[in-house]
């Protein structure tokens, strides 16, 4: 490596704190309302929208899966956008309201028909979803262009999966004191008042992200045709891979986090302790935090294999642990260990594979690539996730609010236990073909370095 491209490499990658945890600050609003969707809209639809469980398992596999394509839309979106404040980070600010907006619409609660709450729940929950798409696709496109450097990109991630974190910890956590609290024995407005306060903190962090984040390799960032950003993705194995290991961690991550409330409420008796696992899943940010050392000692590969092994022994312990409470939380807080390791490392490698699609098609296309290896990957993963369950839960007999049979706790306890980890497991597997192609990315970066002369931000 030549003196000028080892120089290259290292100046202007390093990344001021503010500046982190103003990236931090994305994940964080997302989460906060992202999360409050994913844990509790299968039980906020059948127990207090008053919708039945298949309707609600209808509802969310149809709107997932119309609305993860729009992942690749937005991609292109970003892709063709070139202000003066880059091409991902103004979406911050574009999107920041309607992702609030359509938040608090979900939880509304209208008197409506049966027929009427169905299709509420379906568009509301569709637009609600594209709105995510608007923001959580920038959130991922943007970490190409915020650093050149490897190492400088995984501190960004991991302090922006910290952030993502807290805003899990929060609604994940308080939710469901917050609806007792402000519903005052009434579910429906307590459900719409915490919808309000969340969307309101949502919308005020994505505006400090707005505020604070900056992009560099402005020369790469070109009006791209649709054509070109799908180019990007040609002979682009370890994207696809990826793509297809994310895809089977959110599946995982869905499934366990749907039915957390189930199995509280119906197999323990204990509805109130799925607040204090909520809050253990912030052992997530252990993983998160070994991350930096880990990567340094072993293949980027082998660290998010390990991370999807140890989620699902941690959700197979789970099957063990009966009815104690204690057992269930440490068994609980291993597998989120193995989450919060399995859930940062694919956004930070998204980075290596936009550089990849650069070096061997010659296009960087930050938008499109990152959109499907992200927003595609959670929403497929996520409503396939909570539909599985579903359908599990369905055809065992579920009945919303009465005492469940046999076959019901039985789905329950499958689907909260051993479900996540056969496809945590699938995940790890299809990740070992990612190994070979991680021994190329020094060399990479180099030659685009080489290929691009300097490094400059806007």
């Amino acid at each position: 490596m030549t003196s000028k491209v080892a120089d290259a490499l290292k100046n202007n990658t390093k990344v001021p704190f503010h500046r982190m945890l103003a990236y931090a600050s994305t994940d964080t609003a997302g989460n906060l309302l992202y999360t409050t969707v994913t844990t509790f809209i299968l039980y906020y639809y059948t127990d207090v929208f008053g919708i039945t469980v298949a309707a609600a398992g209808t509802i969310l596999l149809a709107a997932r899966i119309l609305d993860a394509f729009d992942a690749p839309i937005w991609g292109f979106i970003i892709d063709h956008t070139h202000t003066k404040w880059g091409q991902s980070r103004p979406y911050f600010l574009w999107m920041a309201f309607p992702f609030a907006i359509f938040f608090i619409l979900m939880f509304w609660s209208p008197n409506l028909s049966n027929t009427g709450k169905f299709w509420w729940a379906l568009l509301t929950y569709l637009v609600f979803g594209i709105s995510y798409t608007g923001v959580g696709t920038p959130i991922s496109s943007i970490l190409p262009n915020l650093t050149n450097n490897s190492d400088e990109r995984i501190k960004l991630n991991s302090t922006r999966m910290i952030g993502g974190n807290i805003g899990f910890f929060i609604t994940a956590t308080f939710t469901l004191s917050f609806v007792a609290i402000l519903g005052g024995g009434n579910d429906v407005n307590g459900w719409r008042n915490t919808a309000i306060i969340l969307a309101i903190i949502g919308f005020a962090l994505l505006m400090f992200a707005f505020t604070d984040t900056r992009e560099i390799n402005t020369q790469s960032q070109k009006s791209l045709p649709i054509k070109s950003s799908i180019k990007a993705a040609k002979s682009n194995w370890p994207w696809f891979i990826l793509v297809i290991v994310f895809v089977f961690y959110w599946l995982g991550n869905a499934s366990r986090t749907s039915v957390l409330v189930y199995y509280t409420q119906y197999n323990l008796g204990h509805k109130g302790f799925a607040s204090v696992l909520n809050a253990l899943v912030m052992f997530q940010i252990i993983g998160m935090l070994l991350i930096p050392f880990l990567v340094k000692k072993f293949k980027k590969s082998h660290v998010l294999i390990f991370g999807m092994c140890l989620a699902a022994a941690g959700q197979i312990i789970i099957s063990f642990t009966g009815t104690s409470l204690i057992a269930l939380a440490i068994a609980w807080s291993i597998a989120s260990i193995g989450t919060g390791i399995s859930v940062s490392m694919p956004f930070a490698m998204l980075s290596d594979t936009v550089d990849y699609g650069e070096w061997k098609n010659g296009i960087r296309a930050s938008g499109f690539l990152t959109a499907i290896g992200s927003s595609f990957a959670i929403k497929i993963g996520s409503g396939l996730g909570g539909w599985a369950p579903a359908v599990i839960l369905n055809h065992a007999g579920y009945k919303a609010g009465v005492t469940q049979t046999v076959s019901s706790l039985s789905a329950i306890k499958f689907s909260f236990s051993y479900l996540p980890a056969i496809f945590f497991v699938i995940g790890a597997i299809i990740m070992v073909l990612y190994v070979k192609y991680e021994g190329k990315e020094e060399v990479i970066k180099s030659d685009l370095v080489n290929r691009r002369g300097s490094i400059t931000e806007d």
